[in-house]
């Protein structure tokens, strides 16, 4: 059935280039999108002037001589009218468009008996014949799996797909746009590295062939980052593609988008103070007054957000001593006992140094860090450090994580030789935070999973 629909309209895209040229022509002569189309009708209509619209078709009714359809662009949606006795080849044109297809309509904007707004057409000319039939229901795809498979169905059906999508995109460029006011650099740093560092995560394998060794894709571009505050560049971030070869859920992806940056001379409570007004700032510009999030209203988003330590929280929401608990055991007490009752934004403060292998210790206790991380409804949204710049006690540091790796642990962190010959040569004192962009988007869309906020998404291939 679906392959003789198939069929059918090649026969029809034959028929279109046989008669008139390319069913996919190179260059369109549109004047006006449809939105515009749409603000100035009044003034449009009255002048008579013509105008050259474009758009996917979403609908033909009519028969004889008149036909009417509705077309969109991503400005908005139009109906169009032919006619026998105004539209240029008519009787040849008229049995050949389906849904689907791309076309440009030129013509006269005009009201119907109805009131409807629309275009009559003196001539329509195809852009690209569509020549797979659409899903039956224009009105969605409604199976989750087939939704994420064919995401560009999605966006046509679901609009706020597109429109969560949208958001995402606008949230990465206030984002930039700040933080280019604020004096930062964008920069670039390696995706394929010869150790997997930067954070405690297993990292994809592949191997370079024209090296003949074995390499990974990143998991934080952290420690490249590092080595440009040592080669004097003293505010950058880079919008960053990293890989982490663990599971899937709402929050978690292995392939997602991060936003790292440093700022020399700063500490984490500048930071903390810095991100603060940069994510504010967003949902502000995004419209948010009031953000919710997975049935939660985060009342305390635009209120001053406060500081509460790692060791109070694990003591109030978990009843133990942080001091007396296994490394491995930390931070799934933290992330399953307290995470879950941290709902406005909080960051979380002085982490312990056993889970904080990157970061400066406290001048009053050396087992504490300082390290913030940011918490809303449960998830981290931002990971804050004053850096470790010493090449001492990260060497020490280091050693430690690659014995953990050597014993067994594949998310521990390894030693890298070159990163610490890096910070010999001296790291100024700097400021560093991890912001995940997907989650960001999620937060400020209200969206359930980052999955609906990434444009595509890996599937289990179809049996």
């Amino acid at each position: 059935m679906l392959q003789d629909l198939i069929e059918d309209r090649k026969k029809k895209l034959e028929a279109y280039q046989n008669k008139f040229g390319s069913a996919f022509p190179a260059r369109s002569e549109r004047t006006h999108t449809i939105g515009e189309a749409l603000r100035n009708f009044s003034v449009l209509e009255k002048s008579e002037e013509k105008v050259a619209l474009v758009g996917r078709v979403t609908s033909l009714r009519g028969q004889g001589g008149i036909l009417f359809g509705d077309f969109f662009d991503e400005s908005g949606k139009f109906q169009f009218v032919l006619k026998a006795e105004e539209t240029k080849d008519f009787e040849d044109k008229k049995e050949l468009f389906d849904f689907g297809d791309f076309v440009e309509i030129t013509g006269k904007l005009f009201t119907t008996k109805k009131g409807e707004k629309s275009v009559l057409a003196s001539e329509i000319r195809m852009l690209t014949k569509c020549v797979r039939p659409w899903p039956s229901s224009f009105y969605g795809i409604s199976d989750e799996e087939e939704r994420h498979r064919k995401r560009y169905l999605d966006f046509i059906f679901n609009p706020e797909s597109k429109k969560a999508m949208d958001a995402r995109f606008q949230i990465t460029a206030v984002l930039r746009e700040l933080l280019h006011k604020d004096g930062f650099l964008e920069v670039e740093t390696p995706i394929l590295q010869p150790i997997p560092g930067g954070a405690l995560a297993r990292p994809f394998q592949t191997h370079f062939n024209a090296l003949d060794t074995d390499i990974f894709l990143r998991v934080a571009p952290e420690l490249y980052l590092k080595r440009l505050l040592v080669g004097g560049f003293e505010k950058i971030f880079e919008i960053a593609k990293d890989f982490r070869n663990e599971g899937v859920d709402r929050d978690h992806y292995p392939e997602f988008t991060m936003i790292e940056l440093y700022a020399a001379y700063w500490d984490y409570e500048m930071m903390m103070e810095a991100v603060e007004r940069w994510l504010k700032e967003i949902a502000k510009r995004a419209g948010i007054s009031e953000v919710r999030f997975r049935g939660k209203e985060l009342k305390g988003f635009f209120r001053p957000w406060p500081r509460k330590k790692y060791a109070e929280l694990i003591k109030e929401y978990a009843g133990k001593d942080v001091r007396k608990l296994k490394t491995e055991e930390i931070d799934e007490v933290f992330k399953k006992k307290v995470r879950p009752n941290l709902i406005d934004p909080v960051y979380v403060v002085d982490y312990p140094k056993e889970i904080s292998p990157l970061t400066k210790a406290r001048d009053d206790d050396p087992e504490i860090t300082e390290r913030a991380q940011l918490l809303i409804a449960g998830s981290e949204f931002a990971n804050i450090f004053s850096e470790l710049n010493d090449p001492i006690d990260q060497r020490e540091r280091m050693e430690e994580q690659e014995r953990r790796h050597r014993a067994g642990d594949e998310e521990a962190s390894r030693m890298d030789e070159e990163f610490l010959e890096a910070i010999e040569y001296g790291m100024p004192p700097a400021a560093g935070v991890g912001i995940g962009i997907d989650r960001l988007a999620a937060l400020l869309t209200d969206t359930n999973s980052i999955r609906e906020v990434i444009s595509f998404t890996n599937l289990r291939p179809k049996k």
